[in-house]
């Protein structure tokens, strides 16, 4: 196949992982007044999926490891793709709850196995981890900027509103069927042959080739593995964090209803030239640690004007300059610190298992202080001390391999 068949193979698989999630977000209390819906179960219609990419991420390796990588992907799509148009036709609160959990398995399967997708198609190129990641930016803005329009121009029919980002997942599903018939590790020996088998020879003096037969485990006892996840946990629970509460924060300070959601926007939007960017920064200079740090340090320095009420607006980019950095960096290390498809997959599924997890804590636990304290600067501080811990574990984890053997 065609590389150019393969990365759009990667974009419109990635724009399908978010619109399902970031289309309620703007109608959650829309939903509430029409479905009579409490804010407990209003709230799992973003919260469920977010659980689901965590706990059921380890079945995407077992069931790779049954069907091979590229029909699992298809098979995830066809979740997300469903579960999406379902929501066109029964508008309940069971079923909204139903295709959250259907549609949350289905990008906890597609997720980690696109960072093994990209290891296999694209061995000496982990840069092209800046599709995958900006793909999804860009579907979950969309999804997030188009919500209400469409809405309203649909005579306010939640059920169309909802559903018609299953567009997105017919067209990758077609896309997709064009792997249908590739299993195992035949489609890499038919598109890269002797060169992946090259790059894959040796790892701590035993031979390894471009797959392996034996069944994926999860790196459980693979330290830089485990540091891996928890820094990808910290990221995550930083962005959930940002995401649910910016608005709220800027709300307390003195800002109307229509610049706090502008805010939000700016967050969002400000991550898809940079998610673009700093992978292919990383992968032409080979400097990990250095634009971990980068995009950690613009975080800090975002909390840092807000705990000083400093003017929302230059904190909020420095915000999304950090989190647009830091997604595909967490993508891109799995792909880089392993050497088989099958390998990256596994480090990727534990990492967005356990990181997925921590990341859906971090609102309620921002929430939880809120509540205790009455004011949002404890939890600033508290997202502050997030960042300086994941700081030093990205030091940690890029003190390994040499920085040179990520660059092109």
């Amino acid at each position: 196949m065609k590389k150019y068949f393969l990365l759009l193979a990667i974009f419109i698989a990635a724009l399908n992982l978010r619109p399902i999630i970031t289309s309620v977000a703007p109608l959650l209390r829309t939903m509430q007044n029409d479905l009579a819906m409490s804010g407990l179960t209003a709230s799992l219609l973003t919260t469920l999926p977010v659980l689901c990419m965590g706990i059921f991420a380890p079945a995407a390796t077992a069931l790779r490891d049954r069907v091979g990588l590229e029909r699992t992907i298809f098979i995830a799509l066809f979740l997300i793709t469903g579960a999406t148009a379902l929501r066109g036709g029964v508008s309940s609160v069971f079923i909204l709850i139903i295709t959250a959990l259907v549609g949350g398995i289905g990008i906890s399967l597609a997720g980690p196995l696109l960072s093994g997708f990209i290891k296999k198609y694209f061995p000496t190129k982990p840069g092209i981890v800046s599709v995958y990641s900006a793909s999804m930016t860009v579907g979950a803005a969309i999804a997030s900027a188009f919500a209400i329009p469409l809405y309203n121009r649909s005579n306010h029919s939640l059920s169309l509103t909802l559903s018609i980002w299953a567009i997105f997942g017919v067209i990758a599903l077609i896309v997709w069927s064009a792997f249908l018939g590739s299993r195992g590790s035949k489609g890499i020996e038919r598109i890269k042959g002797n060169k992946v088998n090259k790059i894959n020879k040796v790892k701590k003096g035993g031979l390894v080739g471009a797959s392996s037969k034996l069944p994926s485990r999860l790196p459980i006892r693979n330290k830089k593995a485990v540091l891996l996840t928890l820094f990808f946990g910290l990221m995550a629970s930083i962005f959930y964090s940002v995401t649910a509460w910016i608005s709220p924060i800027a709300l307390s300070f003195g800002y109307s209803a229509a610049s706090a959601a502008m805010l939000l926007t700016v967050f969002t939007i400000i991550q898809i030239p940079v998610s673009l960017t700093i992978p292919f920064l990383v992968a032409r200079s080979g400097k990990r640690r250095f634009y971990l740090v980068l995009c950690s340090v613009s975080e800090l320095i975002g909390i840092v004007m807000l705990l000083l009420h400093l003017p929302m607006l230059p904190a909020v980019i420095m915000l999304g300059i950090g989190a647009g950095g830091l997604f595909p960096l967490a993508l891109m290390l799995p792909i880089v610190e392993t050497d088989t498809p099958e390998e990256a997959g596994a480090w990727s599924a534990m990492s967005q298992c356990g990181g997925y997890i921590i990341g859906a804590m971090g609102p309620l636990l921002i929430g939880a202080i809120y509540d205790s304290s009455g004011s949002f600067m404890a939890a600033l501080v508290a997202m502050l001390a997030a960042i300086v811990v994941m700081i030093g574990v990205q030091v940690v984890i890029t003190g390994g391999k040499s920085e040179g053997e990520a660059s092109v």
